[in-house]
């Protein structure tokens, strides 16, 4: 299904917009009404997505449910610890998805991240496994930094630190991309030889 391609700077507003108002607000008024700002926030940039492309990313979607869910319990309950292992149970869950899904052969990469990529089989193993463990590792990362440092540092972590380390390790992974890449002449044979087989 073709989905429209909103702007760049727009896709970034949304995916960036919600940590911003909650490191905002977390240095102004602090952890509580930072996770209410946060979950008004997400919320709004699904809405602000779903608006200009009628589509919502999936993994878009499993993050802004995770953050709802959690943050409602660390509003009620008035305990932070349940804003602050949120992003281990996020990174734990993808990471246990693209693992399970290579060892059943499947590789649910481009429906994580809602991009169509032309890789070799090769290429898609590759890039699921990079980015399990990629996952995997930041998950341990987080329960590190909130379970030893204070929750201004953990906040600027997430906005400041973990933000980063994904956009540079995504663009670790160009070279990969590249080198495993499919011309579309390539996919056409491809799939014309899947027809002929069908056929017969």
């Amino acid at each position: 299904m073709n989905k429209s391609q909103p702007h760049p700077l727009f896709k970034l507003a949304t995916e960036l917009g919600p940590l911003l108002v909650f490191f905002a607000a977390n240095a102004k008024f602090g952890l509580f009404v930072a996770t209410a700002a946060f979950m008004v926030a997400i919320v709004a940039a699904m809405i602000a997505s779903y608006a200009v492309t009628r589509h919502i990313p999936l993994m878009a979607l499993v993050t802004a449910v995770i953050v709802i869910v959690f943050g409602t319990l660390t509003l009620v309950l008035h305990d932070e610890t349940f804003i602050k292992v949120k992003p281990t149970i996020i990174y734990a869950l993808f990471a246990a998805v693209l693992g399970g899904g290579l060892l059943f052969g499947r590789s649910f990469i481009a429906i994580m991240f809602d991009q169509v990529f032309n890789l070799t089989p090769r290429g898609w193993r590759l890039l699921t496994l990079r980015w399990a463990l990629f996952f995997a590792a930041m998950a341990v990362l987080n329960e590190f930094v909130w379970r030893t440092q204070s929750t201004d540092f953990w906040v600027n972590f997430k906005v400041f630190g973990a933000v980063p380390l994904t956009m540079i390790f995504a663009m670790m992974q160009m070279p990969l991309t590249r080198r495993h890449h499919l011309e579309p002449a390539t996919l056409e044979a491809s799939d014309a030889r899947e027809g002929d087989v069908s056929k017969n």
